[in-house]
Formats: C-alpha cells, sequence, structure tokens
C-alpha cells in the first residue's frame, strides 16, 4: 500500500504501526535501530523537529521504501542536482579527511 507521507506524525504513526505489528517493544526496537527511547517516542509522536536522516534508517530497518513522486518534467533536473550534490559531498568529505590527517606537533 502507497501512502503519502507530508508530516513526521504519518511517518511516525508508520513507524509505530509496523513496530507493535511486529511485538517489538518501543525500547527495544530503539536499542536494536540505535537510537534512544526517547527519539522513539518523539517520533512515533510526530515531533516535527525529528532528525529526518534517523527516520529514514528507522524505516529502511523495517523494510521500508520512501520514494519521492517528481514530476516527469522535473526529473532530469532532480538528477543533474544530485549528482552536483553528491560531488560537493565527496568533495567536503576529501577536504575533511585531509585535514584530520594533518600533524599538530610543535
Amino acid at each position: 500500500m502507497n501512502i503519502p507521507l507530508t508530516s513526521v506524525l504519518e511517518a511516525g504513526v508508520a513507524i509505530r504501526t509496523l513496530r507493535k505489528r511486529a511485538g517489538i517493544r518501543i525500547d527495544d526496537f530503539a536499542l536494536t535501530a540505535g537510537v534512544s527511547k526517547q527519539f522513539m517516542t518523539d517520533l512515533e509522536n510526530g515531533k516535527a523537529t525529528i532528525q529526518m536522516g534517523m527516520v529514514l534508517q528507522l524505516l529502511d530497518s523495517l523494510g521500508v521504501k520512501v520514494c519521492l513522486e517528481l514530476p516527469d518534467v522535473e526529473a532530469a533536473s532532480y538528477q543533474d542536482e544530485l549528482s552536483k550534490a553528491r560531488s560537493r559531498q565527496a568533495l567536503r568529505a576529501g577536504q575533511k579527511q585531509r585535514t584530520s590527517g594533518k600533524r599538530t606537533d610543535v
């Protein structure tokens, strides 16, 4: 079943539903997923300031794939922007790695 995600609450309810149907307690799932029980509680209750990256990781661990449906005319622009963003991210990671390897002795 495809359901549109337009809020953290909808994502949280989906995660809660899957967790409960699997018979997993919230604290056990939080431990397995590597997040705090408070994070899970906040997510399942729809706290708007929750970290999106963590939500995507939790959904992935439950076997849920999240997709964005873009208009066809925007798909090529999206691919271009994604390529640029990945290049910038790789560049920053390379710069960070080089600076962390510098000697600091005096």
